[in-house]
């Protein structure tokens, strides 16, 4: 089980990074800025509890997926103001 909850925060920043080869600038360092930022932040709040390398995992995850939604939504943005790359 503890094998599992390592994997998965891998496995969906995999997945969801792996759709970036057509995303915009904003969308990919969106999405490596969070990732970074996120296990930092996971690492010391896992830290905390005993779980540094889960917290780091989790957060690189989750800092990934908002990252690259944030980043997304700048790039749409710039798309509908200059008329798309």
């Amino acid at each position: 089980m503890k094998k599992i909850l390592l994997c998965t925060p891998a496995v969906i920043a995999a997945m969801a990074l792996s759709s970036c080869a057509d995303a915009g600038p904003n969308t990919q360092r969106g999405a490596a800025t969070g990732a970074l930022l996120g296990a930092g932040a996971g690492a010391i709040i896992g830290h905390q509890s005993g779980r540094t390398l889960e917290g780091a995992a989790i957060g690189a995850g989750s800092g990934a997926l908002i990252g690259g939604a944030y980043g997304n939504a700048r790039d749409q943005e710039d798309r509908r103001y200059y008329g798309g790359y």
